[in-house]
């Protein structure tokens, strides 16, 4: 298994994308890397283990790469957290708000029993908004939800801080600064 450092190194930083400014952390190189990819699941998925998840959620579409990899590595199962019209059956859903305008994160509620600890798992951390209408999903299904693991955070945007006021213990793999 890579080290933390070695995992980082497969993460490209694109300058100006997707705007003037920005410093876009791809993860297509760590996901295209086997050896890569596997180290970064089993890292999120040690955490996740600690943290006593039963089940792990993840938002569409980053967060399926890793969060199915981590149930299946603990193998435990996993709940998509959707974009809106994509589940064929009734959905539990949330509004959330974005820089500008909303958006809408969507379940099926039958995935998830009542009291099941549910660890969320995505690639990236930015602002938090995503995360925190997750967690907010997820318990409003009955889910007893407590912890979020990511590959990459960006401190500077301040996420990790707003879901830990959101009642989250947040863990990262690695940082980069700016945004």
């Amino acid at each position: 298994m890579l080290d933390i450092a070695a995992v980082r190194a497969l993460v490209r930083t694109v300058p100006d994308f997707p705007e003037p400014g920005v410093m876009f952390r791809d993860i297509t190189p760590l996901v295209a890397d086997a050896q890569g990819l596997r180290s970064a699941v089993r890292h999120l998925a040690h955490r996740a283990r600690a943290g006593g998840a039963d089940a792990i959620a993840g938002m569409e579409a980053r967060g399926f790469i890793f969060g199915a990899a981590v149930a299946v590595e603990l193998g435990i199962g996993f709940v998509p957290i959707r974009k809106p019209g994509k589940i064929p059956v009734a959905t539990l859903g949330i509004d959330y708000a974005l820089e500008y305008g909303t958006d809408r994160l969507e379940i099926d509620p039958t995935a998830v029993t009542p009291g099941q600890r549910i660890a969320i798992v995505d690639d990236l951390i930015a602002t938090g908004g995503t995360a925190i209408a997750a967690a907010q999903l997820m318990r409003r299904a009955g889910a007893a939800v407590d912890q979020a693991l990511f590959v990459i955070d960006l401190p500077d945007l301040q996420g990790a801080e707003r879901l830990r006021s959101a009642g989250l213990t947040v863990e990262a793999l690695m940082e980069f600064p700016g945004h």
